[in-house]
């Protein structure tokens, strides 16, 4: 009975193990598909994602009753390809979650690392720079932004970029100081490292698989955030595909052309849902403690 116990008992440590990585390939298996459609979009499209042709509106997807050839997942109002809106609007989505996420976590986990390892003047600083910036609801944040600075794929990732970095300061801050009162940190400087070397060789290295994670998640954040943008007009031009217009008008011919916004709710959903996955599944491989 005892053996039984001891073996259900390492058994359950496997099987959660196996159910992270299946999430973490999973996660990365979507991600890369979607990488791989934004860059071939040019070859892969099957058709003009600006080309309208109102003979053609409102043409059903594949296995249903009115579907042409051709014409993978349906058209919108307009006549325009849905596939092919998909793939170049993954274009637009992956850019702004790489370059607006690198910009956040960067500059974010600069001020939380210096904030958290040498505390004073400077932690109170960023301390309450943090707080202030946290006081203005994000996404009325974002809009504003960008209504000062004009539609654009810039205006967009800079707005995300400012709002968001703030999230990578608390976190890596409290990370920093929890890390800073380990003994590994006094054996460097007695070893006569400086502490700014300290802080880059000792800290960061143990500090980084938090930021991987923070990174992956507000990739996904800034998807729905430019998603957001989109579906109130505020993202770039009208007539580019975006996730976002496109579900903005799907939802007024809901009823007419379904699919028109359940594919793009369905690609959104599913990235969103990988760079979180992604990122819980990168902090278990790399961080010590989770292996």
């Amino acid at each position: 009975m005892a053996e039984t116990t001891l073996a259900a008992t390492a058994e359950l440590p496997r099987s959660r193990h196996r159910s992270r990585n299946l999430r973490l390939w999973l996660s990365a298996g979507w991600l890369l598909i979607l990488v791989i459609a934004a860059l071939g979009a040019p070859w892969l499209a099957p058709h003009d994602p600006l080309m309208q042709d109102l003979l053609l509106e409102r043409l059903p997807p594949i296995g249903f009753e009115g579907y042409e050839p051709g014409y993978w997942l349906g058209t919108d109002s307009l006549g325009r390809d849905v596939l092919s809106r998909l793939l170049y609007g993954a274009r637009i989505a992956l850019t702004v979650a790489v370059v607006a996420a690198l910009a956040a976590c960067i500059f974010g986990s600069i001020l939380g690392l210096l904030a958290g390892y040498f505390g004073g003047w400077i932690d109170r600083i960023v301390s309450r720079f943090i707080e202030i910036w946290m006081a203005f609801p994000p996404v009325l944040f974002a809009i504003l932004l960008v209504a000062v600075m004009g539609p654009g794929l810039l205006s967009v990732i800079v707005a995300i970029a400012i709002i968001d970095w703030t999230r990578f300061a608390r976190v890596i801050r409290a990370e920093t100081l929890v890390q800073s009162r380990m003994d590994y940190v006094p054996s460097a400087q007695i070893g006569g490292a400086s502490r700014m070397v300290t802080l880059v060789s000792e800290i960061l290295p143990n500090v980084l698989p938090t930021i991987v994670a923070l990174l992956a998640l507000e990739m996904g954040v800034a998807v729905i955030v430019e998603a957001i943008l989109s579906f109130v007009n505020l993202s770039i031009s009208s007539d580019d595909p975006t996730w976002g217009g496109m579900i903005a008008e799907g939802r007024a011919s809901i009823h007419f052309a379904w699919w028109v916004l359940v594919f793009p709710l369905i690609v959104l959903f599913l990235s969103v849902l990988s760079f979180s996955q992604l990122g819980e599944g990168l902090k278990d491989q790399f961080d010590p403690l989770h292996r």
